[in-house]
């Protein structure tokens, strides 16, 4: 009986896993609040969905050693992507992702805060986010029929079920002449297998964003 009952407990887990990501914020568009809406394009060169939209003004990274870090913006346009976050918790991610982004562009270069020649501005903008479902977040992980689930979706390199995520605009400028040099959308999300991601509301939308700056530094290698 306790067999059975375990069993009935993780076909309905898988059940509930499948609707609920079916519910998942939607892979980013060229929002039309960006400053870069106008330049941004379909990029054909993204198969993973995490940089679907993309300008690149083919900068020389080499040619820049400074970079000025702007305040996280807040993105307030109709067509955001935010799932039943709280201005709070906005709040809570755009601090967060301004001392991720901080941190690691840091170990390429020196954060500044006035224009020079060789100095880059970065300018983020936070234009959705999902957290992470109770309860049923950690659970569909630990159960046995989540966690076929799961690595179906790592190995796809798709979001894990019920757990949260966080879409993001990359805005690069040459600081002296305002040129735009590179931008793109982008959705992040934890590995599927993630397990410590699934734990409270906001952490995988952290780990998100802490894969986001990763992202981003490697792009602004020579």
């Amino acid at each position: 009986m306790l067999l059975k009952t375990k069993s009935i407990a993780s076909v309905c887990l898988i059940v509930a896993s499948g609707a609920l990501t079916s519910c998942a914020t939607a892979d980013p568009s060229a929002y039309a609040g960006l400053a870069s809406a106008q330049q941004l394009k379909p990029d054909p060169n993204d198969r993973t969905g995490r940089i679907p939209y993309r300008y690149d003004g083919g900068a020389n990274w080499s040619e820049y050693d400074k970079v000025i870090i702007d305040p996280v913006t807040i993105y307030q346009g109709r067509d955001n992507q935010f799932v039943k976050v709280s201005e709070q918790e906005k709040t809570a991610l755009a601090d967060y992702m301004q001392k991720k982004i901080t941190q690691t562009l840091q170990t390429q270069f020196s954060v500044v805060n006035s224009p020079a020649p060789g100095t880059l501005r970065v300018h983020l903008t936070l234009t959705g986010a999902r957290k992470t479902t109770p309860f049923l977040g950690p659970a569909s992980h630990l159960d046995v029929g989540g966690g076929v689930y799961n690595a179906v979706q790592a190995a796809r390199g798709k979001e894990g079920s019920m757990t949260g995520s966080a879409n993001y605009a990359v805005e690069i400028y040459d600081a002296t002449t305002n040129a735009l040099l590179l931008a793109y959308v982008s959705k992040q999300y934890p590995n599927a297998m993630n397990v410590g991601a699934s734990f409270g509301a906001l952490k995988a939308s952290e780990v998100a964003i802490d894969k986001g700056a990763d992202a981003l530094a490697a792009q602004l290698r020579p």
